[in-house]
């Protein structure tokens, strides 16, 4: 069983049922609806349609949004435009359209933003200009790595410079729109410190959204602690990041950004160019491939398709070749020594009210070291006390049960967790009870299978204080 998740970006290449429903079967876990191209109407009909067929598949399947904060972009381009070495560019404030010659980027202090010999990302690092002149209005610069961009393409504006807030005003409109229609996750985009998590003012989870903090600038990693404390996951979004970093930095911090999200209980997306050739190929590079075997060996929760499910040529094809690489990862991940060092991070939350919680979990991990336990059912009204759980990446399942459907759908990002709904809420008898039978019903566990339970008094409690192993009925 794979137990990393896996992410795909919906788009045009998705909007096809068939194709939207083998991506489901394929293995999704979590559909990302990327609300930075088209328009809120086009998003609603792509969260509908995952609704639908994941019912009708039978599959619970989360739905992140992924607000596109600040985000500078070029006006479009009318077609595809190749750029080659040595070109010299016009690039002014404007949002009427592209050429070869004149890029206009809407954004007011374009201009004022880079000085001569500041480097222009465009589009993910699909095109790179280096500025020679300044004028007024009008940057003049020149191509030094060719590239071919269409539509709409992003521009990096380095962090300390982007004078945009984040969730701007029109976040704050789409995130109404998805937060009445009950979306589970919303991602928050260019996030530089926990102040901006708190702005986007959504009820907790779940009650509101699992509120995913995107880390992609120099301001986030200096401020990582306060935002995975204010957060309900973590995307390392490495585009953006690897703009802001030196090259030679991003792995380094990719890891560091794991390793402190998992100790802490909080899922980890690992997002951007990961089987980025796929786009257009039937296979992905070698590179691609140990990429991500690279980012489940380094911990991380789930891996992200982006433009390799929304416009890419087989967006099922790309789902089944990444299900792959990180199923075989998994296969060979180190668990024992992942444990010790998640202990010897953090072994529990001190002052904050978790501490039973976190004990009893550490507990049940020691328990799965040492006993035959095929799998762990946690039985969770918030999902908190299966996230903890996942933590330490136990060799046993991990189930987590709740009685909340949204719960059970923020759990669809959780490493090695299988979501599954309870239909009852009740006494703590009564669940861990409820919790067996639905197990075994529906083929998770075997009778005469010697599982652990995990859960507190009842729906509602507060703290996870009752670890019981027992046989499967």
């Amino acid at each position: 069983m794979r137990r990393t998740k896996l992410v795909a970006s919906l788009g045009p290449a998705t909007d096809d049922e068939s194709v939207l429903r083998g991506i489901i079967r394929a293995g999704v876990d979590v559909a990302r609806i990327n609300l930075s191209h088209g328009s809120i109407d086009d998003g609603m009909v792509r969260y509908n349609a995952i609704r639908r067929i994941a019912a009708e598949e039978g599959r619970h399947v989360g739905i992140l949004a992924d607000l596109p904060g600040p985000k500078v972009r070029v006006a479009k381009f009318n077609s595809e435009t190749t750029f080659e070495n040595g070109d010299m560019v016009k690039i002014v404030h404007g949002d009427a359209k592209s050429t070869r010659e004149v890029i206009e980027v809407d954004y007011d202090d374009i201009v004022s933003s880079f000085v001569v010999g500041d480097r222009v990302v465009v589009g993910d690092g699909r095109m790179v200009l280096e500025v020679r002149d300044m004028g007024a209005d009008s940057l003049k610069a020149e191509v030094v790595h060719p590239g071919t961009l269409m539509g709409q393409p992003g521009v990096h504006v380095p962090a300390d410079k982007l004078t945009m807030s984040t969730p701007t005003p029109h976040d704050l409109k789409l995130l109404d729109h998805f937060v009445e229609v009950g979306v589970d996750m919303v991602a928050i985009s260019f996030v530089k410190s926990a102040h901006d998590m708190r702005r986007v003012g959504t009820e907790p989870h779940p009650r509101g959204p699992l509120l995913v903090a995107k880390i992609e600038t120099r301001a986030a990693i200096e401020n990582l602690e306060g935002i995975i404390e204010a957060s309900g996951a973590i995307m390392v979004a490495r585009g953006d990041l690897g703009n802001e970093l030196p090259i030679e930095d991003l792995p380094i911090t990719q890891k560091m950004i794991i390793k402190r999200c998992i100790a802490g209980g909080k899922p980890v997306i690992t997002a951007t160019q990961m089987l980025e050739s796929m786009i257009t190929a039937p296979a992905p590079t070698r590179a691609e491939a140990s990429d991500v075997a690279n980012a489940v060996w380094d911990g991380t929760s789930a891996v992200m398709l982006s433009g390799e499910t929304a416009v890419g040529i087989d967006p099922v094809n790309n789902v089944r070749t990444m299900g792959r690489i990180a199923r075989k990862a998994d296969e060979v991940f180190d668990h024992e020594a992942w444990a010790r060092n998640v202990t010897a991070l953090r072994m529990t939350d001190e002052g904050s009210g978790h501490e039973v919680t976190d004990g009893m979990t550490v507990a049940a991990w020691r328990a799965v070291r040492e006993l035959d336990i095929t799998a762990v059912l946690c039985i969770s009204g918030t999902g908190f006390t299966v996230r903890q759980m996942a933590r330490f990446r136990p060799e046993a399942q991990i189930l987590g049960l709740s009685t909340d459907m949204r719960t059970i759908n923020q759990l669809s990002m959780s490493w090695g967790t299988t979501p599954v709904y309870l239909p009852t809420a009740g006494t703590r008898e009564e669940m861990m009870e409820e919790a067996l039978k639905v197990a075994v019903a529906e083929g998770h566990i075997r009778s005469g299978d010697q599982v652990a339970l995990l859960g507190g008094d009842g729906i509602g409690a507060k703290v996870t204080n009752n670890l019981r192993i027992v046989v499967a009925p």
